[in-house]
């Protein structure tokens, strides 16, 4: 089955930098999908980024300039790194497998347990 875990979150001060990885199994993850969501108590989970199989990329306005997302399919992991910080990017920054039909229109086949990542200020 397919399996997505992440790591990599932490506590870091306003303006410091985080890098998240996630390494996929049993899939095959040079043809899929990738991206990264976040969800803060009490907030519906959210779209951050995602990088498709051809490597093109989008991000979320919020995460703009600061995030970057990544990937390696030689060790099946996608990346996201988080530069510049701000307490509101305090979250569970989740891995997610799929396919991208548009920037609206997508569907998630595999999530992955979540890593958390606090900002301080």
């Amino acid at each position: 089955q397919v399996q997505l875990v992440e790591s990599g979150g932490g506590l870091v001060r306003a303006g410091g930098s985080l890098r998240l990885s996630c390494v996929a199994s049993g899939l095959t993850f040079s043809t899929t999908d990738m991206g990264w969501f976040r969800q803060a108590p009490g907030n519906e989970r959210e779209f951050v980024a995602r990088i498709k199989w051809s490597g093109q990329t989008v991000y979320a306005d919020s995460v703009v300039g600061r995030f970057t997302i990544s990937r390696d399919s030689a060790v099946n992991t996608v990346y996201l790194l988080l530069n510049s910080l701000k307490p509101e990017d305090t979250a569970t920054y989740y891995c997610a497998a799929g396919r991208w039909y548009s920037e609206a229109l997508y569907r998630i086949d595999s999530w992955g347990q979540g890593t958390q990542v606090t900002v301080s200020s």
